[in-house]
């Protein structure tokens, strides 16, 4: 089903269905998983639906390892009639009585020709009956699970956008203090190159100042992250199976934070770098959950 949101990997869903002979009822467990892996716990006389299950499946989650039990129960405040198979019944004492005289101790037990395969009819199940209430509450607990996987959802988009805010205001802290970080940069390598080799040529040492304040410019990497934040935040408003989107972005994320570290010069950027690290680690943990 075409569906716009958010959506976590972890929901539990329960349904009961009642036909005429008994009740259907559906367990559903669903955790984080790369792909869409099913996992069915069917009694044998549900074994034939099990293809259409998946196929409705399908088409209502996309990734996850769900597991799904269904218990078949029989009503217990019923007492059905008991149907003999008369003729099987005859069979089975006509036989009796041929082997009877081979054996001084054979004894014909009515009990024991009860107990022979066949001789009591069981019950009849309307086997279409039963199966439209399986895939009943089938759809009812997967319907449940889906709800609460956007309930879910909802919730770490909320987190993540909490996060992103927290980027946005570290990126926009260090743009704002970096022309500063750059020029007290410079005039401190100026002041320490001219101590140490005042007879060096001056424009020799405007040259390397350039290079190493260069080498501390992070302004590309502000850029990306913005970027970063831009393109998560368009796709978290768009929705849908977006998890393996989101997990790439938190790589992109943490490689322009490393860079950012590794360039830092001064408490500023230090500080700023390991917050990014935090938000961006506490993000990718919970992306792992998101459809």
């Amino acid at each position: 089903m075409a569906n716009n949101k958010v959506r976590s990997m972890t929901a539990f869903g329960r349904a009961e269905v009642n036909y005429s002979s008994g009740t259907a009822v559906w367990e559903m467990r669903s955790v984080n998983h790369r792909y869409l892996e099913p996992h069915f716990r069917l009694p044998e006389a549900a074994r034939a639906l099990e293809p259409k299950l998946r196929e409705v499946l399908r088409k209502s989650l996309n990734r996850g390892k769900v597991e799904m039990t269904l218990n078949l129960k029989t009503n217990s405040g019923e007492v059905a009639a008991i149907e003999v198979n008369q003729a099987l019944a005859e069979q089975l004492v006509k036989a009796a009585e041929l082997v009877a005289p081979a054996s001084d101790s054979l004894s014909l037990n009515p009990l024991e020709i009860l107990k022979w395969p066949g001789v009591i009819a069981e019950p009849e199940t309307d086997a279409d009956e039963q199966a439209n209430a399986i895939l009943e509450g089938f759809k009812q607990a997967l319907t449940q699970v889906a709800d609460n996987r956007e309930r879910e959802g909802a919730e770490l988009a909320g987190f993540i956008e909490a996060r992103i805010k927290g980027i946005s205001e570290q990126v926009t802290t260090v743009r704002a203090l970096l022309p500063q970080i750059l020029q007290n940069q410079r005039e401190k390598l100026k002041t320490r190159l001219e101590e140490l080799l005042e007879e060096i040529d001056k424009d020799r040492i405007e040259q390397e100042i350039a290079i190493l304040a260069q080498k501390a410019d992070v302004d590309e990497e502000l850029d990306r992250l913005d970027a970063h934040i831009t393109e998560t935040r368009r796709v978290l408003k768009n929705g849908g199976p977006i998890g393996r989107r989101l997990d790439f972005l938190m790589q992109e994320f943490n490689r322009e934070a490393n860079t950012l570290s590794s360039k830092a010069v001064v408490t500023d950027t230090t500080q700023a770098a390991v917050e990014l690290k935090v938000l961006i680690e506490q993000m990718r943990e919970q992306v792992q959950n998101i459809e």
